[in-house]
């Protein structure tokens, strides 16, 4: 299993998180926590666990194939910056977990 995690400074992380969810659970399986600002889509080969606080917005991915892991980081910060547009781009800095 290949599996990175990224943190992202933004104090509308849990604004991000849901328009991400929204926009995927059309063609995803996707789990919102609003209680715990928390999130999951499962994605083909991938499975992105999502989770803010007040100050910041982490995102750890993993998947069976580590060759699909940039793939799906590119996938997720994309988004994010789709979505953060005032903000964007935002630091991204995986790391493996």
């Amino acid at each position: 299993m290949a599996t990175s995690t990224t943190t992202v400074p933004t104090e509308n992380g849990w604004k991000y998180l849901q328009q991400l969810c929204k926009h995927w659970a059309h063609k995803l399986d996707v789990a919102l926590d609003e209680q715990n600002h928390k999130a999951t889509v499962k994605f083909d080969e991938a499975v992105a666990s999502m989770q803010c606080d007040a100050a910041t917005l982490t995102v750890s991915i993993e998947t069976d194939d580590a060759a699909k892991l940039e793939t799906y980081q590119g996938v997720v910060a994309s988004h994010l910056d789709r979505f953060a547009f005032r903000e964007a781009p935002l630091p991204f800095d995986w790391k493996a977990a």
